[in-house]
């Protein structure tokens, strides 16, 4: 069965990062799952996998609201990366935001593919999974 290598949860809150991380094993879909509880946290994460040339999350499920750094200031840096680096990377917005000018904006910013409410179920992970690797995931 094929899988991710890496996916990079993004969230403050230990306890969503701690369920999130639950469904991605019970899917069996990544080699790995690596939590951060800050947006900086995760930039010097993604920052080393560059330095060392070691393989990239393929997927990262970014949370809005966080402390100090959000997940718009995290786009901001992440874009910054070698666009090399970014293409094999999918970014999630996963949100409680039920702000519609923040579903605006992230449809505005390329590096987003698409913007899903928490909590993270095991149908939404299949159905971001299938839409954004179909070679990978799809069965039909």
């Amino acid at each position: 069965m094929k899988k991710l290598h890496t996916i990079l949860l993004i969230d403050d809150d230990p306890a969503t990062n701690f369920l999130h991380k639950l469904i991605i094993e019970k899917e069996n879909c990544s080699e790995h799952v690596v939590s951060k509880q800050s947006a900086e946290e995760a930039l010097e994460y993604l920052k080393s996998k560059i330095e060392d040339n070691s393989p990239h999350p393929e997927l990262i499920f970014l949370d809005i609201n966080m402390p100090k750094m959000n997940g718009w200031d995290f786009l901001e840096e992440y874009k910054k990366f070698d666009k090399n680096k970014q293409a094999k990377k999918i970014v999630i917005m996963l949100t409680t935001s039920l702000d519609p000018n923040d579903r605006e904006k992230a449809k505005s910013i390329s590096q987003i593919n698409e913007f899903q409410s928490k909590p993270l179920t095991s149908e939404k992970l299949k159905s971001i999974l299938v839409s954004n690797f179909p070679t990978i995931f799809n069965h039909s």
